[in-house]
């Protein structure tokens, strides 16, 4: 397994350094174009919420991020210095109730991005595992488009 970490202080603007670690590592481990978008939004949704809601904004906290890398699959970690949240009761930003609302929808997006979501640490800790397609499966979608098209 390959492993890289990066570690930011909560600033909002280092978004902009997860959005260079997750580029760099598109091209280094060969990141498909089909998941790279879900990794993206997902990642830097969950960094945001770590700065945003975890750190509160203490440019002296961090927030950890490492990406493991296996043959096929690639998990992101986030970890923040905060008290952590309840991830276990969340309202549902799809209730007719709460469509108004401004908030609330990041962990409801990361979840539907991601293949895997998994708290940990009280919720100070998310781990976004995303699958990678085999040469199979690519392979045997290209022959069966092959053979179904006319």
């Amino acid at each position: 397994m390959k492993q890289v970490k990066i570690q930011i202080p909560s600033l909002v603007e280092n978004i902009r350094v997860v959005e260079s670690f997750i580029d760099n590592s598109k091209d280094t481990f060969h990141i498909e174009d089909d998941i790279y978008g879900n990794i993206m939004v997902a990642v830097t949704e969950a960094v945001n919420n770590a700065i945003r809601h975890g750190n509160k904004f203490d440019k002296d906290k961090n927030v950890y991020l490492s990406l493991f890398v296996e043959q096929d699959k690639v998990k992101f970690e986030i970890e923040d210095e905060g008290s952590g949240f309840d991830y276990t009761n969340l309202i549902d930003p799809t209730a007719p109730e709460n469509l108004e609302n401004p908030g609330g929808r990041g962990i409801f997006l990361i979840r539907h991005l991601a293949d895997e979501v998994e708290f940990h640490k009280d919720g100070r800790n998310v781990q976004l595992t995303f699958m990678l397609p085999t040469p199979t499966e690519s392979e045997s979608a290209v022959n069966g488009a092959e053979t179904t098209s006319h």
